[in-house]
């Protein structure tokens, strides 16, 4: 079973970093976001996913901003279905529905601020081999990036016709540093052991979820593993559901040098056309 750590422990830093590598996930409770704001998030949004004003916001191909419908949601790296799914990408810089934009960059905002002191936990509790491999500070990666991005995701109810092999999130890894997501209002997320099983993780609505992505990966030159998980299809009567996501994935400055191969510009890149969302 994934422990839950709480924020406010004296000692929930080195929990939370024993956690995250040994799954490659933490899950943190008592955390100072505030629940009545994801809710409220979930349910605006709700209601601009099922208003046909979100086809004005089409994304636009080369800035990634704006509303990605489920004809051209990702298809996994591997796999040849289309994840069931339609999202909105969130830039401070992008375009954002007027009604929804103050409540959503205050959430942004919070957020990110969390995720720099998470990065001077997971810094802190690294060894000394493996810190001496970052370049800078890892909470520096992300001050002032441009790039850090919030995907609004809307999965939506299941009609039973849907393709074979199609589930809501097929198995991946995340691009970026750490993704912080709130436990979803619906269960479903699950993490890859190293033994290959797959385990739920804890969706307690107020539980804030945080995995590590192949960025890390790379800058801690594998130490931090970047986990495969997935969120399957809901059963029975919860298929009828809608499920809606607010997944945080925290991007460096392009500039940022990750190890001796990449930057944060042609990691990204390389993974883009490998999902197949980049020419």
């Amino acid at each position: 079973m994934m422990q839950v750590v709480d924020y406010k422990h004296p000692e929930a830093a080195q929990q939370f970093v024993a956690s995250l590598r040994e799954t490659g996930f933490g899950v943190l409770k008592n955390h100072p976001i505030q629940q009545q704001l994801v809710e409220s998030i979930y349910k605006n949004w709700q209601e601009f996913f099922d208003s046909e004003e979100k086809h004005k916001f089409a994304f636009d191909p080369a800035k990634q901003d704006g509303y990605f419908s489920p004809q051209i949601s990702e298809t996994a790296k591997g796999h040849k279905e289309k994840d069931i799914k339609e999202y909105y990408h969130v830039y401070p810089w992008g375009r954002i529905p007027a009604q929804l934009k103050d409540e959503i960059l205050d959430y942004y905002q919070k957020a990110s601020s969390l995720a720099e002191e998470l990065l001077d936990w997971v810094e802190s509790y690294s060894p000394s081999e493996v810190s001496k491999l970052y370049h800078e500070p890892l909470s520096n990666m992300i001050k002032n990036t441009p790039n850090t991005l919030l995907r609004v995701l809307h999965y939506p109810p299941l009609q039973g016709d849907e393709d074979p092999g199609a589930i809501r999130a097929a198995a991946h890894e995340d691009i970026n540093l750490l993704t912080i997501l709130p436990a979803a209002n619906e269960p479903g997320l699950q993490v890859q052991l190293q033994n290959g099983e797959w385990l739920d993780v804890p969706s307690d609505f107020g539980n804030l979820i945080i995995n590590i992505g192949d960025m890390l990966q790379e800058a801690s030159g594998g130490y931090f593993p970047s986990t495969s998980h997935r969120v399957i299809n809901p059963q029975g009567t919860d298929m009828k559901k809608s499920r809606i996501s607010l997944p945080l994935f925290l991007h460096p400055r392009s500039e940022v040098v990750l190890s001796e191969r990449h930057t944060q510009a042609s990691y990204l890149l390389e993974r883009l056309r490998e999902l197949g969302v980049k020419d």
